[in-house]
């Protein structure tokens, strides 16, 4: 028998149908059946969640399935899970999530690979914006890598050996944040820890009737803030004190104090919630924050939310509200350049940068050599009547673009970085601007890989000054129009072009959605060459590939299979050598394209060459095609 590698717990409760759309992605795993299990904990369901669960293990035989009393909360059911595990890892997945066919053999090999307590693999959400932590694989690191605490959820591989030296167990009961207990006792705990970013491993998707919608979370009924107390101080407790705001216990303290504290002082919910709701909820924030949280971490604060920290801490609620329907307006801005192909990557400049709600750049104003935060976002907000010195603008600032899969819900980050620097605008004002270059490779931006068949949006998420934006990159090019020649690709047409409705840079891999016949009409009817079986289209772009592409075309009446094959650096349109057309020239269309790409001149049902549209013979030609007819 097959030693076990992985156990798979999954907390199941009154599921219905998502049992059923889980499951194919946990029985059919790339990792063979018999190195590893599935074990279902239904907490006593009353639909008929548990005869699913039933079937489903009776058709395999690499799934258990467990029950136990309801307890209203997955904590008691994965430790039960832990209880009957074999694996030589753990890894936990909600009972309506998804994994990636090949998540556990690479999770796995990964974590062998490095000796890894745990490995967080990359996560792809409609809940949820991307995290910068998957941006690359990381072999080892441990708790000093504060960006993990960017993934606090706990569906990640645990080596259960590691879990049963520290004892490490879920709270049972309405322990809401049950996950943040569990996996930051982990971190803590660690020697290594290592992060799978090149293969989504975990699909974290909306149901349709809003059961995992987690906005819901936030419910003081189930001890949120005696919770909330215990995991601070289970940082506390893992870690030295100190009064540089870059220590690691304060670096590992933000990260609840923006999420789960200053939350509640800020836009949206202070603005969403009804204020006698949302009141008491300020109050107990503010108790929290000045209980439980060392000033390193608010002094560690970016500006704008060292305003929020400010107003909530001295218990101005309506100061509160006030800055946050001034913040509320600002949003992110992209300036994208005219994107063009070089060495087989989609290139284009990038600018990002914040404006107010009025449409204007939201500024920083110098005074007394120093830096104020913009006078019309502090308008109107008590005790900010003197301004808002900014100390440090680049306090955690930072900005990146992100590669959004529409089909699969999968982000990946292009490679280079985005700067952050001071603007002048001039008369004492300047802006923070990030700048820098995108650079798509459809045959490697997919962990290496090339992307899937699809479109490809292109995002930016900023974090400036403490208010963090995503913004899809748009140009000036009309909507539903190409942005950028075609290309070929590793096989494959890539056609980049802007939405309709947003102009929104996309890239439309195989392609999918969008056809090369409408892009290339114009730019074809320029061409002027001449091949035998063949013709150059100047107009698509070659990458580095040595494989052609499929592609239909219509020549006179007749549908043929052609191809688009590189040459030389040059992408040519290759039609077949015999064509069952009577002898002449035959306009050559592309799907959808409102005029010819090419002429095929045929003579006895052969092809005797292809012609651009502006081809013009010489005398020499026409005499030669002269004496072929009348022969």
């Amino acid at each position: 028998m097959s030693r076990i590698k992985v156990s798979v717990i999954v907390p199941v409760y009154n599921t219905g149908k998502y049992v059923d759309e889980c499951a194919p992605s946990l029985v059919g795993q790339s990792l063979p059946a018999d190195e590893y299990e599935v074990i279902y904990v239904d907490d006593g369901s009353t639909d008929d969640t548990l005869s699913r669960l039933e079937r489903i293990a009776a058709e395999n035989s690499n799934v258990q399935v467990h029950t136990r009393p309801n307890s209203g909360w997955p904590g008691a059911p994965r430790n039960l899970g832990l209880r009957h595990a074999k694996g030589e890892y753990v890894q936990f997945v909600d009972h309506d999530d998804k994994l990636g066919p090949e998540a556990l053999e690479r999770l796995y090999e990964h974590a062998k690979r490095n000796d890894a307590d745990v490995v967080l693999g990359k996560m792809s959400s409609t809940m949820v914006r991307p995290r910068r932590v998957f941006r690359h694989t990381v072999d080892a690191c441990t708790i000093e890598n504060d960006e993990l605490m960017q993934s606090m959820s706990p569906h990640k591989m645990f080596r259960r050996a590691f879990v049963e030296e520290h004892g490490l167990r879920f709270p049972e009961g309405p322990w809401i944040m049950e996950d943040l207990l569990f996996v930051s006792a982990a971190y803590l705990k660690a020697e290594r820890i290592s992060i799978l970013a090149d293969y989504p491993c975990y699909y974290w998707l909306k149901r349709d009737d809003g059961g995992n919608n987690t906005q819901h979370r936030f419910n003081p009924r189930h001890g949120f803030w005696p919770n909330l107390r215990t995991i601070v101080r289970q940082i506390k407790d893992g870690t030295t004190p100190s009064d540089d705001v870059d220590a690691l216990q304060n670096r590992l303290l933000h990260r609840y104090y923006h999420v789960e504290v200053l939350s509640r002082a800020r836009e949206p919910e202070i603005l969403r919630e009804d204020p006698a709701e949302q009141r008491p909820r300020f109050d107990a924030a503010r108790e929290v924050a000045l209980q439980e949280f060392p000033a390193a971490v608010r002094e560690g604060l970016p500006a704008v939310s060292g305003v929020r920290a400010e107003l909530l801490e001295r218990g101005d609620f309506d100061g509160a509200v006030a800055f946050a329907e001034r913040v509320r307006g600002v949003q992110a801005r992209g300036e994208l350049g005219r994107p063009r192909w070089e060495d087989g990557r989609l290139v284009a400049d990038v600018g990002l940068s914040l404006v107010r709600g009025d449409g204007e750049p939201l500024v920083l104003v110098q005074r007394d050599g120093k830096h104020w935060l913009d006078p019309e976002l502090l308008g109107g907000v008590p005790g900010t009547e003197d301004g808002w010195e900014v100390r440090d603008p680049f306090r955690l600032a930072y900005a990146e673009l992100v590669v959004k899969d529409r089909d699969r819900e999968d982000w990946w980050y292009p490679e280079g970085d985005l700067d952050v620097r001071l603007e002048p605008l001039g008369e004492g004002r300047s802006r923070l601007v990030a700048s820098g270059r995108l650079t798509l490779d459809p045959e490697r931006l997919a962990g290496g890989r090339p992307l899937e068949r699809g479109p490809h949006e292109v995002w930016a998420f900023v974090h400036l000054l403490g208010i963090d934006r995503m913004v899809r990159m748009t140009g000036a090019g009309p909507e539903n129009t190409p942005a950028a020649a075609p290309a070929l690709t590793g096989g494959r047409l890539a056609l980049p072009y802007w939405t309709a409705g947003r102009a929104q840079l996309t890239l439309d891999v195989g392609p999918r959605l969008r056809k090369l016949g409408p892009d290339t009409a114009e730019a074809a009817a320029a061409n002027s060459a001449h091949g035998r079986h063949s013709l150059p289209l100047p107009y698509v772009a070659a990458a580095a590939s040595t494989t052609a592409a499929p592609v239909k075309v219509t020549v006179s009446t007749l549908t043929v299979n052609a191809e688009l094959a590189p040459d030389a650096g040059v992408v040519h349109l290759r039609l077949p050598a015999r064509l069952q057309l009577p002898s002449g020239r035959h306009p050559v269309i592309l799907p959808k394209a409102p005029a010819p790409v090419a002429y095929a001149v045929v003579r006895n049902g052969a092809l005797l060459r292809l012609e651009g549209p502006a081809y013009r013979p010489g005398t020499a030609r026409r005499l030669v095609d002269l004496v072929r007819r009348t022969r």
